[in-house]
């Protein structure tokens, strides 16, 4: 188990990550000693799901030719192929050509998606911000392993660079959430009454990312 203060997180609270590793945040005013009085009434709670995880299928750590992967939502199958100027690697609508590889393509097609994600949310982003008149000072791509994206109280947005992975109804949903931390820079009710009149069908959207952790799992 992994332990993590947030000044943000206004309770106790325990998930268990894709890769079996439970992690308990404590609210910036809570104790150790409570902490793990919560944690220990979940154990019931904890042991359905570890059960849970065990009966998932396991997602191949290598993606090879063959490898079904997400794209926008949608499952597509890696594809390769060669022509006189080398290898190219396809899925879904993108490809792209490859002048070394070994057998696994995956680091080759998370750069192609990273530079994918970098090219398209700063300006979905911006759009929204627009649209709500909203201001962000910039916008970042990371490689967040364990969050979709951040808000900061200065205006920087944080975005994940798998929302390219994800539906785009998920991915407006992530990046109009964020943009609603600069009305309310906390997730109390005020913000999700926020989130709710900007996106409608974000209780949708949290199903589709709570039905696939995988997309966040450690490599």
């Amino acid at each position: 188990m992994t332990i993590a203060r947030s000044r943000r997180a206004r309770r106790y609270v325990l998930r268990l990550r894709a890769d079996g590793v439970a992690r308990l945040t404590i609210p910036r005013h809570g104790s150790m000693a409570e902490a793990w009085n919560f944690a220990r009434r979940q154990t019931a709670w904890l042991a359905r799901q570890l059960q849970q995880l065990s009966l998932r299928p396991v997602r191949p750590k290598e993606w090879i030719a063959g490898t079904e992967i997400l794209f926008r939502g949608e499952p597509v199958k890696i594809e390769t192929s060669v022509n006189d100027r080398g290898s190219v690697v396809q899925f879904g609508s993108e490809s792209f050509r490859l002048k070394n590889h070994g057998t696994d393509l995956r680091p080759a097609i998370e750069k192609h998606l990273r530079t994918l994600a970098t090219a398209e949310l700063p300006g979905r982003v911006d759009e929204f911000a627009a649209l709500h008149g909203l201001s962000v000072r910039r916008v970042t791509i990371r490689n967040q392993r364990s969050r979709w994206g951040s808000c900061s109280a200065n205006g920087v947005i944080s975005l994940n660079w798998r929302l390219v992975q994800t539906p785009p109804f998920v991915r407006d949903y992530i990046i109009l959430h964020e943009l609603m931390h600069l009305r309310q820079m906390n997730h109390s009710a005020r913000f999700w009454t926020e989130v709710e009149r900007v996106c409608p069908d974000y209780k949708k959207a949290k199903l589709w990312l709570k039905e696939n952790p995988g997309l966040l799992e450690p490599a």
